[in-house]
């Protein structure tokens, strides 16, 4: 818009300035005749996260069928979204799934995703605890990761889970059900 200038907070709050910055605004900018929400896209756009740079090798991976698509999940394993979002993920086939431990709900979900991570069977014992309510055995390492994955998410603003990211870096805050992902997967934003 001529004489309106974007002024990004924080890596994608956005705020919108006259050329002198005399006149500061707060809130979303609508293209009326086009009927779209250029400050949602902005955001879009400016939280989306390389693919390559996701921390996939401090998590652990399920493949399902062919595995040619992929998805990388930021869940908490007390997190009662994730439970119900990992409950669709059941339903998808020929996708790779990385999964990253993203304990923010408190100390006991430290403790869970230490003893996801630290298992033999990781991917077993996640399943066992977000479908069945299994608890996770007791198992100590040193090489589980999480603290990677945590840096990880508070650079890149991950303020929730479950927080998701496609191929193309796409990032989806919060649970969605089997269709939307299988749409997601497809290239087709939910």
């Amino acid at each position: 818009v001529p004489g309106l200038y974007e002024i990004r907070v924080n890596g994608t709050e956005i705020f919108y300035v006259d050329a002198d910055a005399n006149h500061l605004i707060q809130g979303n900018l609508i293209d009326t005749k086009q009927r779209r929400n250029l400050t949602e896209e902005r955001i879009e756009k400016l939280s989306m996260v390389a693919f390559d740079s996701l921390p996939s090798k401090d998590g652990f991976t399920i493949v399902r069928g062919n595995g040619k698509r992929k998805l990388v999940v930021f869940a908490d394993p007390n997190c009662g979204y994730c439970k119900r979002f990992e409950k669709d993920l059941q339903k998808i086939d020929n996708v790779t799934i990385y999964h990253m431990m993203y304990p923010v709900l408190g100390e006991d979900s430290k403790v869970k995703s230490r003893n996801i991570a630290c298992a033999k069977d990781r991917a077993k014992t996640w399943n066992d605890w977000m479908l069945q309510g299994v608890t996770p055995p007791v198992a100590t390492c040193d090489n589980h990761n999480i603290e990677a994955i945590v840096e990880f998410g508070k650079k890149h603003r991950i303020n929730g889970t479950p927080t998701l990211f496609v191929a193309d870096g796409t990032r989806v805050p919060g649970a969605i059900e089997a269709a939307q992902i299988e749409s997601l997967l497809n290239g087709v934003k939910p």
